[in-house]
């Protein structure tokens, strides 16, 4: 089988350190309008004591902070001491099941103490780190310091489920979330409505026909809406000795797609709208217009967990997608009109400008994979620059040999005029272990990074990612 990721097991073995520094080593120019932080999360923590994890979800999560001002950048990054990094560093060796690696101990005998290692996003003045499982963690926006477990001033308990893709309002500071509660009996779709200083405005629950793992939702100026895919969590599964999350995963695609929605306001249904059969992981925007409410999304042909295994042989079999645009005529409850874009290489962690959020937005950036539908292990190395309103994706950039790219792209705008600006990726030199920050022209991925910012110390390849001007 052919190797379309040399070096990669050296992504995995980068030594992970802590550090807070300005960064000096930079090839071209950073913009003099930067003035804001730029927030990634993700698993930097794969060995311990001679064990290794199987599962690029199993490493603990390590936050990692750019602030831009003055032309200059300053670097930190530090692991979230969780319940699981701390007790863990205590004894010296992994204690905790996770999601791909089977090791027997679970929070409080019923699930996954989290890693952390997902995404990370300030809110009311404090930066809230967020694991695929588990309640979000707390953090010093500036010193990266954890606080603890943040609960929503109690309103949350530590098995409440809260997901790692929180949702902003950035005019309101509203935040949405959701969770899902896995009972086998009666499965439920847990909506939460927060407003901007920690209160818990509502939570509201819906029924599920399935327990269907779900990643990632969409909000819209009226709506929450959910793709719900028939990828199933099995928790008698779960709790059996030795059996991971992702033994317990079952993809059973005859039983259908289905796009569910909600009121913002009310919390109430509004449409559950067959889909087909396909799976979504990450939604890009979602925005109403003319009476219709258009959902931006990446859809796959299968789910991607089982790719992430086992470390470093990831993406062996991974799926093909495509970014996608539906139409949803809310009155008649049907989708008016589909427009799937012609890029089928693994397309995954898009966003959109952020003055653009909940509006039309035509432009994105994604990462893709571009020896997709090969055999063989691969990982992301192309930078993707699409157009929804053109139909158009022929604007990538591709990574060298043996180079890679991590962490959600994510627009960096100009303060006095959003739509200039520059795009942010992770570039990892596996054979080198050596970790840079890639700054891009939004709308010329393709001629290569405009600058690059070299890290002292390197960091593995990471999740989600967001700015916030300062």
């Amino acid at each position: 089988m052919q190797d379309h990721a040399p070096f990669l097991e050296r992504v995995f073995q980068i030594p992970p350190s802590e550090g807070s520094y300005d960064i000096e080593d930079v090839t071209g120019t950073i913009p003099p309008y930067l003035r804001g932080t730029y927030y990634l999360n993700g698993p930097c923590l794969f060995r311990r004591d001679g064990q290794a994890y199987r599962h690029w979800l199993d490493g603990d999560g390590m936050v990692t902070t750019l602030r831009f001002e003055n032309g200059t950048v300053h670097n930190a990054h530090r692991f979230v001491r969780s319940t699981k990094y701390v007790e863990e560093s205590t004894a010296g060796h992994f204690v905790y099941r996770t999601f791909g690696t089977g090791f027997e101990k679970l929070k409080r005998g019923l699930g996954l103490e989290s890693p952390v290692n997902v995404s990370a996003y300030p809110y009311d003045g404090k930066l809230l780190a967020f694991g695929e499982q588990g309640l979000p963690w707390e953090l010093d926006p500036d010193t990266l310091e954890t606080s603890g477990e943040f609960n929503l001033g109690g309103r949350l308990t530590p098995i409440t489920p809260f997901s790692a893709h929180p949702k902003f309002d950035f005019e309101t500071g509203e935040m949405f979330n959701f969770g899902i509660a896995y009972a086998a009996a009666e499965p439920v779709l847990n909506v939460y409505h927060c407003d901007g200083h920690g209160n818990l405005k509502s939570r509201h629950r819906h029924k599920l026909g399935y327990p269907c793992s779900v990643h990632d939702f969409g909000l819209s100026p009226s709506y929450t809406i959910f793709y719900l895919s028939p990828y199933l969590l099995d928790m008698n599964e779960l709790m059996r000795q030795g059996k991971t999350l992702q033994d317990a995963l079952h993809w059973t695609p005859e039983r259908g797609s289905t796009l569910f929605i909600a009121s913002r306001k009310s919390g109430e249904a509004v449409a559950s709208i067959p889909i087909g059969n396909k799976y979504s992981l990450h939604l890009v925007n979602c925005f109403e217009e003319g009476g219709k409410l258009v959902v931006d999304m990446l859809e796959l042909d299968r789910p991607v967990y089982d790719q992430y295994q086992i470390i470093p042989d990831l993406f062996t079999d991974v799926s093909e997608g495509y970014p996608a645009r539906l139409v949803i005529d809310l009155d008649k409850k049907e989708i008016e009109s589909r427009t799937e874009l012609p890029y089928r290489l693994s397309p995954d962690f898009a966003s959109v400008r952020p003055d653009l959020w909940m509006k039309p937005a035509p432009d994105f950036w994604l990462l893709g994979i571009s020896a997709t539908g090969k055999p063989g292990r691969k990982f992301f190395d192309q930078l993707v620059h699409g157009n929804f309103d053109r139909t158009s994706v022929d604007d990538i950039y591709q990574a060298p040999p043996a180079t890679y790219l991590g962490g959600e792209p994510v627009f960096l705008p100009n303060p006095s005029n959003p739509a200039e600006g520059v795009v942010i990726c992770q570039i990892i030199d596996a054979e080198k272990q050596e970790t840079a920050f890639g700054l891009f022209d939004p709308y010329r991925v393709a001629a290569g990074p405009v600058a690059v910012l070299r890290q002292h110390a390197p960091v593995a390849p990471c999740f989600h990612s967001t700015y916030r001007l300062n």
